[in-house]
């Protein structure tokens, strides 16, 4: 029997590397995708000769259509079997003050990105009757202050999940999304710090320290990406694949607070960022 293939976006670290590595140790074919050539070379050391690194900018069209022909001339007529869309950034800040273009960054990135992987990829994975996970959020349930832009673009992906699941039904292409909670991954340093300096200072200083504050206890004590990476392997082998996988105490947390009266949620909210 030939090993499951899967096309990885966004894979050089946090919870794409972990998918990465956890699905080459279980006998996956992988392609995982990154940006610098150093994250490929890393991610190559620590993986089995079936990983294939791929270049990947999801907001490039030329890029996507040249990783499509790579995995076609790799499968062939087989298809893909599964395709993870990992890739993802984090623009903070307050909404009256973040620069506009950061916000079509963010969602150009978080949403639109990966639809146009998916729509790039559709074809093979037909061919093998694939699935698709998308990597969504708890904040694409509810919203914590100063990350609107980040959770507006995984509120999309929620909407966007839910049409492809609907809209691919006749094909048997299973599409379901994972909703990590506090997850210790680089996303959440990576650009942020000095966007947080510099956007709404004058306004928001002192609620813009408490957030980098959260910020860097995000990326100190949260949940290891790996929780996420066994997750994403149940999505891609399970029968019968749930539409949503909630992952981690925290992710559990906020869905149930989502249940609550806004104002009462808001209030909950506001405390645990304030202390």
């Amino acid at each position: 029997m030939r090993s499951k293939t899967v096309f990885i976006t966004g894979a050089s670290t946090g919870i794409g590397r972990a998918c990465a590595l956890d699905l080459d140790r279980r006998g996956f074919t992988v392609f995982a995708t990154y940006r610098k050539k150093a994250d490929a070379v890393s991610l190559a050391a620590e993986a089995s000769e079936r990983l294939q690194t791929v270049y990947l900018d999801v907001r490039d069209q030329t890029s996507i259509q040249a990783a499509v022909e790579y995995v076609r001339g790799h499968v062939g007529d087989a298809g893909l079997d599964a395709l993870v869309n990992n890739a993802g950034i984090v623009r903070p800040g307050p909404l009256e003050a973040i620069p506009l273009d950061d916000l079509r960054v963010q969602l150009e990135v978080n949403v639109t990105g990966q639809l146009a992987v998916t729509q790039a990829f559709l074809p093979l994975l037909r061919k093998a009757t694939g699935r698709i996970v998308m990597i969504g959020s708890v904040g694409g349930i509810n919203v914590l202050p100063f990350a609107g832009a980040y959770s507006a673009s995984k509120f999309a992906l929620e909407a966007v999940t839910d049409a492809l699941r609907m809209e691919l039904q006749p094909w048997g292409i299973e599409v379901s999304i994972i909703q990590p909670g506090s997850i210790a991954t680089p996303i959440w340093t990576k650009g942020s710090q000095g966007e947080l300096t510099l956007v709404g200072e004058a306004l928001y200083r002192q609620q813009v320290e408490r957030m980098r504050g959260a910020i860097r206890n995000i990326a100190q004590t949260g949940a290891s990406p790996d929780i996420v990476a066994d997750v994403v392997f149940q999505a891609l082998t399970a029968s019968r694949p749930k539409t949503r996988y909630l992952v981690g105490r925290m992710a559990h947390v906020r869905a149930w607070l989502q249940r609550l009266p806004d104002r009462w949620r808001d209030r909950i909210l506001l405390r645990c960022l304030t202390g």
